[in-house]
């Protein structure tokens, strides 16, 4: 049986030092998960080893070094937690970053998208954020905002809402 390849792209946000949470879900629905994360997520949230230990690949992030193996192609990519920042860019077409950049080569592929963001009520009112998960959709994106998915906390209220992240909706989304 061919294995099933999931990326997972990990931003810095709080839910992402609890990322081990979907790396389990995944691998008990038959993925292999190879993680990228953005700079930030790597600077405060993860443990990079640790990563490579509940995976077994090395955690990416960012270009490949010569001399590195290149990442198997993606069946499937879930984007957890997505910050306001990466949601934005991404669906302005902003590549600044190797997560930005896999993104959108992913997203113009046509592979399969799950978005599960980690916003509070202020940044989710935010017209520009709206614009984006519906340029995100448009393009094939699922992103998990709303009923079903994330639903948004009030400001530096983040802390209280890691604990009932729901990384099992992204999972499912791919399902």
């Amino acid at each position: 049986m061919t294995e099933r390849v999931l990326y997972l792209m990990i931003c810095g946000a709080g839910p992402a030092s609890h990322v081990d949470v979907a790396i389990k879900l995944a691998q008990e629905a038959g993925w292999s998960v190879y993680c990228i994360a953005t700079p930030s997520a790597v600077e405060h949230f993860l443990d990079l080893d640790e990563l490579h230990q509940l995976t077994g690949h090395p955690a990416r992030t960012g270009y490949k070094s010569q001399g590195q193996p290149s990442l198997p192609p993606a069946d499937a990519v879930i984007v957890a937690p997505a910050t306001y920042n990466t949601i934005n860019k991404w669906a302005a077409g902003i590549a600044d970053t190797y997560v930005l950049t896999q993104l959108a080569e992913l997203t113009g592929l046509g592979v399969p998208i799950a978005v599960l963001p980690f916003v509070n009520t202020a940044l989710a009112n935010n017209a520009a954020l709206y614009r984006s998960v519906e340029a995100l959709r448009a393009s094939g994106v699922r992103v998990l905002l709303g009923s079903g998915g994330f639903e948004p906390h009030p400001p530096r209220q983040g802390h209280r809402a890691v604990a009932d992240y729901p990384w099992h909706s992204a999972i499912n989304a791919l399902s």
